[in-house]
């Protein structure tokens, strides 16, 4: 089976660190577009749940930069164990994802 050529990362973070870590990746050209959104992240940590006001980064880039782009996230974050998940994109609007190709290097 083939990889895909395009993947949508999450990655949660910090509200004072997700909007660097956005910028960085954009600026690395590790990603096209970074969406950040606050969420409310309910998890175990430590043998206890907690629950935690989150920022989520939608990262979009291509499937070949998924290991520098997860480089580039653990240098920068400040989680221990951040979220980085990759999904991959099995379609869309064909301009976009041309535009997300010439973004990224």
């Amino acid at each position: 089976m083939a990889l895909p050529e395009f993947v949508v990362v999450f990655c949660t973070a910090p509200a004072g660190e997700a909007e660097k870590l956005a910028k960085a990746l954009v600026d690395a050209r590790l990603a096209a577009c970074v969406n950040v959104t606050d969420v409310q992240s309910c998890f175990r940590w430590e043998g206890t749940v907690k629950s935690e006001p989150e920022r989520l980064l939608v990262i979009k880039t291509q499937h070949r930069l998924l290991d520098p782009l997860v480089a580039r996230i653990r240098d920068l974050h400040s989680y221990d164990l951040p979220e980085i998940i990759a999904i991959p994109i099995v379609g869309g609007y064909a301009p976009y994802l041309d535009w997300v190709r010439e973004e990224t290097v």
